[in-house]
């Protein structure tokens, strides 16, 4: 328990800024937090519950005693109160509302910021103050750069799946301390310059990943404590790695204990069950429309970004929450009051959340999975876009997996697949995903969506990985893709770390590391991710080889990148490709190399351009192209 306590309490300020949804730092109010009143220590219990009959703090202090501590209402805007004398940091509660019908509901608290280890359901008193931070350098220099012009290469991890403890134990969890040293051992190694981690906040369902919660204020205790967590945070800011949180604000789980028909009413989910839930998720959806709400939500932002020092949210499945009618047949969706499928209450709701939080941090990511066409999601605050930072890339995603997964005969049937994407590339700021998404539910890992024996697909793998690097966009890999996990991802076992002794996944790693060390030294390859002045093709056309080149461009006009892309298991002799200037072409990376799995085909470490027009450029460069490979040329 901390030394020193003040009183907490919530003014008539407090609950009318709550009132209007704008009171960004309510989850000091509303919760379970240490006090002090008339001398005596304890805890002051809030929570929001308006059409509550009566209220009631039960837990391991009264022995669940459901009638001895009896909270007070206090105005009119639904808020419950009491301080509880010699209620320590450990204690264990739930909220018993009577509901008006009589019913009795058991209610985890919806601020709390500890919980019961699942299966059991209950808040547990905690003190997120005293963690001694050490990372107000990396804090002050992501606040000061602009984001849009830094490399941005994000590792996806699920905490339980990434290595299992040794000792023995049923879920095999490392604490997060313990996953600390783990993950920042290998993110060094790997040089990723953020980390994107899955189902942080409370969920009482391990399959569900995180993506139905319970406890938005809470990290999961799977993996320790509140203080345990901040130390995780800190590790990876102190060897330079961002984190970001996925982040549900699409709806949430109807477990018992949680958010749903919370006070015997529907107060966080919309009370018309066509608004109000996801027929195909099992989910409900929280009503946007609703100012405590929508409080509860942005304040959630603001809370990890603070308390945590997290650095920015991946949104999930905005496109739910813009669309009235997604996963939805007729009958099941209510239109809205121009009698249209737009969500105006979700459209208002991201542009007050980004305007909060990018306005106050704008070193602050606030990324969008958006899988839609919807125009203008991100940009600038006060204009008429969502507001948010960037957006995931799922045409990009789509369309790469569908070309890799084709048999090399049939891709120059497909080829203008692979240059689509820079069609629109200039519409948002975009983030390239090969997410756990893409390798689970019987779509195959990254590994074997590709065609051919054992060598050609990773061969495959290494070159569409080159070329995801040298396209504009940031980048994510969810963990395994980077070393070729062969199974399935599942979050019940850890990866399949013992590949590494293969040659063909040590191979791709040391590949894969390359990219990354490459990405984060050449400026070309991130200062224009969002207009055509860092990029060009050099050939787009080149269907019947199934071979892409382009450029990428520097701003200063010095250490431009060639990258020139064989899609088939043709090695392609005296190939010519177009360039820019009639300079020498130092070769980088080529993905054919023995050291890399490859097969060793020898490319010259550099070459002359000549003045030999090929494909609207006067000059180009002559190279036999290996099978399967991607060549990376300096000049």
């Amino acid at each position: 328990m901390a030394d020193s306590l003040e009183k907490v309490f919530i003014s008539k300020t407090d609950q009318y800024l709550f009132g209007q949804g704008t009171h960004y730092e309510i989850y000091k109010k509303l919760g379970a937090h240490l006090s002090e009143e008339k001398g005596k220590k304890g805890t002051f219990f809030a929570v929001w519950a308006p059409n509550a009959e009566t209220v009631h703090v039960i837990g391991s202090f009264n022995d669940w005693n459901e009638t001895s501590h009896e909270m007070t209402k206090i105005g009119d805007g639904g808020i419950w109160t009491i301080f509880i004398p010699g209620v320590e940091e450990g204690t264990i509660y739930k909220y018993l509302i009577t509901a008006k019908d009589g019913k009795k509901l058991y209610k985890a608290d919806p601020y709390a910021n500890f919980a019961q280890k699942r299966p059991e359901t209950a808040s547990i008193v905690t003190d997120l103050s005293g963690f001694a931070w050490k990372d107000q350098k990396w804090m002050e220099k992501r606040d000061g750069e602009d984001y849009t012009k830094r490399p941005m290469a994000i590792y996806e991890c699920h905490v339980g799946s990434f290595m299992k403890h040794p000792d023995g134990t049923e879920d095999g969890f490392y604490n997060y301390r313990e996953f600390a040293t783990r993950l920042v051992e290998y993110l060094k190694e790997m040089k990723y310059t953020h980390v994107e981690l899955m189902g942080i906040a409370e969920h009482p369902f391990d399959g569900s990943w995180g993506y139905q919660v319970t406890g938005y204020y809470a990290p999961t205790s799977r993996y320790g404590t509140p203080k345990d967590f901040m130390y995780l945070v800190n590790e990876l800011h102190k060897i330079g790695v961002g984190v970001i949180l996925d982040w549900v604000p699409a709806h949430f789980a109807t477990d018992a204990h949680g958010l749903g028909n919370f006070d015997g009413s529907c107060i966080y989910e919309h009370p018309d069950p066509r608004r109000g839930e996801h027929p195909d998720w099992g989910t409900k959806i929280f009503n946007y429309a609703k100012p405590e709400v929508k409080n509860f939500l942005i304040a959630n932002v603001l809370f990890w970004l603070r308390e945590f020092h997290v650095d920015g949210i991946r949104v999930d499945a905005v496109a739910s929450m813009l669309y009235l009618d997604y996963g939805k047949k007729d009958g099941q969706w209510l239109p809205n009051e121009y009698g249209g499928n737009e969500n105006l209450d979700a459209i208002e709701f991201f542009r007050h959340m980004n305007s909060v939080v990018r306005g106050t941090y704008p070193g602050f990511l606030t990324i969008a999975e958006e899988s839609t066409a919807w125009p203008k999601v991100t940009g600038d605050i006060g204009t008429d876009s969502l507001g948010f930072s960037l957006k995931w890339n799922m045409g990009w995603m789509h369309d790469f997996c569908e070309y890799m997964k084709l048999d090399p005969l049939y891709r120059k049937g497909n080829h203008y697949a692979l240059t689509f994407a820079m069609t629109y590339n200039s519409s948002e700021k975009y983030i390239l995903p090969l997410s756990h998404d893409e390798v689970v539910h019987l779509k195959c890992s990254m590994v074997n969506k590709m065609p051919g024996y054992a060598i050609d697909k990773y061969a495959n793998l290494r070159t569409g990985y080159t070329y995801m690097f040298g396209h504009c966009g940031k980048k994510l890999l969810f963990m395994g893709q980077d070393f070729g996990q062969e199974r399935e991802w599942s979050e019940a076992r850890e990866l399949d770390w013992y590949l590494l002794g293969e040659k063909s996944n040590a191979g791709l790693k040391d590949y894969v590391k390359e990219l990354l060390k490459m990405y984060r030294k050449y400026p070309a390859l991130y200062e224009f991710d969002n207009s055509w002045e860092g990029f060009e093709w050099m050939n787009a056309d080149d269907k019947d080889n199934s071979v892409y080149s382009f450029v990428r461009k520097s701003s200063t006009g010095r250490n431009s990148l060639l990258f020139v892309l064989n899609m088939t298991p043709m090695k392609r002799e005296g190939y010519l490709v177009p360039v820019p200037a009639k300079k020498k072409y130092k070769l980088l990376l080529n993905s054919d190399e023995e050291r890399f799995g490859g097969f060793g085909n020898v490319v010259p470490a550099e070459i002359t351009a000549q003045a030999t027009p090929c494909h609207f450029k006067d000059q180009s460069i002559s190279v036999d192209l290996p099978p399967y490979a991607a060549l990376v040329f300096v000049f």
